[in-house]
């Protein structure tokens, strides 16, 4: 059977092809917002590392109705890293909605969002977005996610996807491109004419898979999931299946749906519902949700394989505590990444790690800096070594190692530079095509270890105007040694403050990353060596008294820019003897043992 008044939609895409900011003009086209109502945009964006990195990190729900209707839509991350959150959603909607940059047209995160969507059985309606943005190509892009769509297999149904032509930041949708529609009416139309809805059995004992996770400080753990099986109301006794066939039951003492972008609490739901319900604190993704009369569990959601690890410690350095963190122990960073692991599909925490290290294994560097700033924000300092890919053996004893698919738009100016660095990387090109405009596409493989920083050096190399975009291809042979970075460090020799006299004497060694006054301990790294050596530094000393005196005798040298980092270029930078020291206020390097003639020894017995 099914709900005829309901369609669960999730909406999927490439990052930055407009996902988010469709939605808002679904939601105001359905009367969400009244008239005068001020609403910011990208409304489902509500994390504030969100909303300044313009990208989607979490998969959200929120609901609307077209004409008794009701539609569910799930916004899902655009970005590979957080291609476990596309994973878990698509198994609770019917059909989804792929949306398409006009120019762009697909990219691989497109690829990659088209083929869980096909191989979960939904139903797709493409919407060419953007239509309305110079250089739009709008039937070229039809065209080839058409031939995507033949690419990946699909059947003779699905290659007959319904579409339509939209423009999410004005707010109208077009079945045809010479149509004059104004309003998101025909994106609606389609929706519920070809969305199927829900296939579930109304009667029967209640059963749902734990897809969503969240957290209420006055009801404690909220999960849920599309209600497949029965109703649910307040006080069922449920049973949750867990990893391993565990089994805990629980009384549901709350009962939710979404209304909008708000739960609503109800005493019943029937099935085809996405609900939330209360009761049991152990939870997790890919749990199953029964009738404890008849536990029946679904098998677990499967994701792709983590392809990184990054080993966490406490905060050891001299400054430690210094710039108002409030968690600095080992002790509190795991409970912190635990809690994270609850809710996240992709991280998990080795157990075998020594117990002065939190080690993590997760999809991408993204990834880890989206959490690693979230960290920060909450007032916890650590320091983090470089992350480090996860290798395998296959069963000839043939090392192998996590390869990338890598997409990138530049430039032809930038041609030369980009490729030199990709060959560097152990990257190789497999297809090269002329866009227009003196931009080119290329295509090339490239190991994970290899992209780990790369993002920077590309927007470096094509001053900002590159895009980029990878996909997890699978294993392959490993490609030989890829060297991180061809300078060394300037070290710090002793604790203090970084002086003028001392910046102007070290700037001719190499390029510093702090400004004059910044606080220093023996150990810091305080620059880049501009030759491929550690160098350790007196950036601390002061210029000796005389009897002379000028008033303009210090500041006749120019001081040369400090460098800044960002948090993943930070992690990139690293070598394997260096960590990065993270608190609220600032970012450090340092050596792993600060004191210089221990250095010297453990550096020795490593050569050895």
């Amino acid at each position: 059977m099914s709900a005829p008044d309901l369609r669960n939609i999730g909406i999927i895409a490439h990052v930055d092809h407009g996902k988010t900011t469709l939605v808002d003009a679904l939601f105001r086209q359905s009367g969400l917002f009244r008239e005068n109502e001020s609403v910011q945009d990208r409304v489902m964006d509500r994390n504030d590392l969100e909303r300044e990195r313009g990208i989607t990190i979490l998969s959200k729900v929120a609901s609307t109705k077209f004409q008794g209707t009701k539609i569910n839509i799930v916004d899902t991350p655009g970005h590979a890293d957080f291609g476990g959150e596309v994973e878990r959603v698509l198994s609770m909607v019917d059909g989804a909605l792929l949306v398409v940059d006009a120019n762009e047209g697909p990219m691989p995160q497109t690829r990659f969002v088209l083929k869980k969507a096909l191989a979960n059985g939904l139903k797709i309606v493409a919407v060419i977005n953007k239509v309305d943005r110079e250089g739009a190509r709008p039937m070229e892009a039809y065209d080839k996610l058409l031939d995507l769509f033949i690419d990946l297999g699909a059947n003779e149904e699905d290659l007959e996807f319904p579409y339509v032509f939209a423009s999410g930041a004005s707010g109208w949708a077009r079945r045809n491109l010479d149509d004059t529609d104004t309003d998101m009416r025909a994106l609606f139309e389609t929706i519920v004419e070809h969305i199927p809805a829900p296939k579930v059995q109304n009667d029967g004992p209640a059963q749902f898979q734990v897809n969503n996770l969240d957290y209420n400080d006055y009801v404690g753990r909220m999960f849920g999931g599309k209600l497949l099986r029965g109703r649910l109301r307040v006080g069922d006794r449920l049973t949750s299946v867990g990893e391993g066939g565990k089994q805990q039951s629980f009384n549901t003492t709350k009962v939710w749906t979404y209304a909008g972008l708000q739960l609503q609490e109800c005493d019943v739901v029937e099935a085809g519902e996405i609900v939330m319900v209360s009761g049991l604190d152990d939870v997790l993704i890919g749990d199953s949700v029964c009738d404890a009369q008849f536990v029946d569990p679904l098998p677990r959601i499967e994701v792709e394989p983590s392809t990184l690890t990054m080993s966490f410690f406490a905060n050891t350095s001299p400054l430690s505590g210094k710039d108002g963190g409030k968690f600095l122990t080992i002790h509190k960073i795991r409970e912190r990444m635990e809690k994270e692991e609850k809710v996240s599909v992709t991280l998990k925490i080795d157990r075998d790690a020594p117990a002065d290290t939190v080690k993590v294994a997760a999809r991408g560097e993204m990834q880890l800096s989206v959490l690693i700033e979230t960290m920060r924000r909450e007032g916890f300092e650590m320091a983090i070594a470089r992350p480090e890919v996860i290798f395998k053996e296959n069963d000839r004893g043939q090392r192998l190692e996590p390869i990338e698919l890598l997409i990138l738009e530049l430039p032809d100016e930038a041609m030369g530079g980009t490729l030199e660095e990709l060959s560097r990387r152990k990257g190789e090109m497999t297809g090269m095509m002329q866009i227009g405009n003196d931009r080119s596409r290329v295509e090339a493989t490239i190991p994970t270890r290899g992209l780990i920083g790369f993002r920077s050096v590309f927007l470096t190399l094509t001053r900002g105007t590159g895009t980029i975009s990878s996909l997890f291809e699978g294993y392959e042979a490993f490609r030989g040694t890829v060297q991180s970075r061809a300078t060394g460090s300037l070290i710090a020799k002793d604790d203090g403050k970084m002086t003028r006299y001392a910046y102007e004497d070290v700037q001719e060694r190499g390029t510093l990353f702090y400004p004059v006054g910044t606080d220093v301990y023996g150990g810091m790294i305080v620059g880049q060596c501009s030759r491929d050596e550690d160098m350790v530094v007196n950036i601390t000393k002061t210029k000796a008294a005389t009897n002379m005196r000028s008033a303009n005798a210090d500041a006749t040298t120019v001081l040369d820019a400090h460098l800044e980092f960002s948090l993943e270029q930070a992690l990139s930078w690293l070598r394997d003897d260096e960590l990065l020291e993270v608190t609220p206020k600032m970012l450090r390097f340092r050596k792993k043992v600060l004191d210089h003639s221990m250095r010297k020894v453990s550096e020795r017995k490593a050569q050895v």
